[in-house]
């Protein structure tokens, strides 16, 4: 009987404390009406979980105001619903990170087109390549007025496209693309490719081969394309026939 008297308040108690507010070393018996969790002390903190960027990149659908404590920043940040943001409203992101539908591939320095002080702007890749291998297009063809600059892959992958009606060719395939709720993909440019390649551990998924650039080659335009290796990152210019890997990417 002892035994199912105490078995019957311990159970009461332990439901009692489920649905109601709690209170810690708190100087009275009743919590902060407006809190659910009370906690009173003048000698100690409260310690969130504490984790690597990756860790916490790593965690599945975040609820919304989840807190942490990032060990690589050495920041609190809280998910916003969409994106981790720092506790002062800046984005906690970094080379690597998911963000606006892709992985952060490059982040605007001084000096770089689009640069502006105290903003966040910068370059996401695509998850994954687009399919297998693709083909330039137009083989014997001049585009005639794409750059190898950066900030010129948009513009570059309009004038393919415009120029070029083959199907199926690598900057159609990005500029038709719609992923992860966007449709502003576009083939990287000579030197935006090259920020894919210095980058490429981090952003994720290439393979060790040429990837396709939207910039025809200073030579012979014709007939040659940039490309870059991923094996050791050369860049030289390719057949417009010749199927080569092709990643998207788009500004932010």
């Amino acid at each position: 009987m002892k035994t199912l008297t105490f078995f019957i308040i311990t159970f009461l108690l332990f439901t009692s404390v489920m649905f109601a507010q709690v209170g810690i070393n708190a100087d009275d018996s009743s919590p902060d009406s407006s809190a659910m969790l009370d906690v009173k002390s003048t000698s100690k903190g409260l310690l969130p979980p504490r984790m690597t960027r990756a860790q916490r990149n790593a965690i599945t659908s975040p609820g919304l105001g989840l807190i942490i404590y990032n060990t690589t920043a050495n920041r609190p940040n809280y998910w916003n619903g969409m994106v981790w943001m720092n506790y002062d409203n800046t984005l906690s992101a970094d080379i690597g990170d998911p963000y606006m539908g892709g992985i952060i591939a490059y982040i605007l320095q001084p000096g770089d087109p689009g640069y502006v002080a105290g903003e966040f702007h910068g370059l996401i890749a695509a998850p994954s390549d687009q399919g297998p291998y693709f083909q330039w297009g137009c083989m014997g063809t001049t585009i005639g007025s794409t750059s190898t600059a950066f900030g010129t892959g948009a513009s570059n992958t309009v004038a393919i496209v415009n120029g070029c009606s083959t199907a199926g060719i690598a900057a159609r395939i990005c500029n038709d693309l719609v992923l992860n709720g966007y449709d502003d993909w576009y083939l990287p440019s000579k030197d935006e490719l090259n920020k894919l390649f210095l980058n490429k551990t981090a952003i994720g998924g290439f393979v060790s081969v040429a990837y396709w650039s939207s910039s025809e080659s200073d030579q012979n335009p014709p007939f040659y394309s940039w490309a870059e290796f991923f094996t050791f990152g050369g860049q030289g210019g390719g057949n417009k026939d010749g199927p080569l890997a092709v990643r998207a990417i788009r500004a932010f």
